[in-house]
């Protein structure tokens, strides 16, 4: 495929002190051409959709690097970002806890060596209270969102009506809850106890399925699903994420007519309606 490529501007470090950020369109541009990265704990793709949502580009994936400082986290963006084409704005979903844009905590890119190893606590330091939003719109010379990866994903999937939540399967659990197409406040429930001292990033992540075999993990799949319909009371929930087509049928079936699985391309796709969220 042959496409318009762009070079974006270096890594923030490079730019002036007091550098104006243009902020964020919160209503969704016409015509705009949005970039949209999907950042994993063990890879990272990207996009660029028309305002349709449809994709103008093949996704482009890369292995997500380790360890990896905030610095090389933009500097990887935008290397993927400059072999796609021309965008106007970028959507970023990134794992862990992200408000207005700056990151609270994130459970994998403070390790060593990606997902499972040791906790770096210096990565932890650099990571804590780092402004994805303004390093990246920096970076890129275009307005840009961040949000957790889940609600970028839930953003491209909910029909809008009613309490619809949104899980996330691959290296771990990443949650997303609306209501009313309104997206909630972000809970991390990926850090949650679930069973015998597991978090749920643990106990239905990556590392387990393959220990487990796809019909074992479809069962704890299913006993998840079991266990949060109480607590949330949804009027639908959503199972995306790469692992998400390798819950076996009959655990599906089982899960109820109130559970879909939804394509993991819909990290990419929901970069377009993200914008119309709002920060959170």
């Amino acid at each position: 495929m042959t496409s318009e490529s762009r070079s974006f501007p270096g890594p923030p470090a490079s730019a002036p002190l007091g550098r104006a950020v243009r902020e964020p369109e919160l209503a969704p541009a016409v015509r705009a051409f949005t970039l949209t990265i999907d950042c994993g704990g063990g890879g990272i793709k990207g996009s660029v959709l028309d305002e349709a949502g449809t994709m103008r580009a093949h996704p482009i994936r890369v292995p997500t690097p380790y360890p990896l400082p905030p610095d090389l986290f933009v500097k990887t963006l935008v290397n993927l970002g400059e072999q796609l084409p021309t965008a106007d704005r970028v959507t970023v979903g990134m794992p862990g806890m992200i408000r207005h844009g700056v990151v609270v905590a994130t459970p994998h890119y403070v390790t060593r060596s990606g997902p499972r190893t040791r906790v770096d606590p210096e990565l932890v330091e650099a990571w804590r209270g780092f402004d994805a939003r303004t390093a990246l719109a920096e970076a890129f010379g275009l307005p840009t969102l961040v949000l957790n990866d889940a609600e970028v994903h839930g953003a491209g999937v909910v029909a809008g009506t009613g309490c619809e939540l949104v899980l996330t399967l691959g290296t771990g659990l990443g949650c997303a809850l609306f209501d009313g197409g309104e997206l909630a406040p972000h809970l991390e429930m990926s850090q949650a106890p679930v069973r015998w001292g597991m978090s749920y990033d643990t106990y239905i992540g990556e590392h387990e399925r393959r220990r487990l075999g796809d019909a074992l993990w479809s069962r704890r799949v299913r006993n998840v699903i079991d266990g949060l319909r109480p607590v949330f009371l949804w009027d639908r929930v959503y199972l995306g994420g790469g692992n998400s087509r390798l819950i076996t049928p009959t655990q599906l079936a089982r899960m109820g007519d109130d559970v879909v699985v939804v394509p993991n391309t819909a990290g990419i796709v929901g970069g377009v309606r993200a914008w119309t969220l709002g920060q959170r």
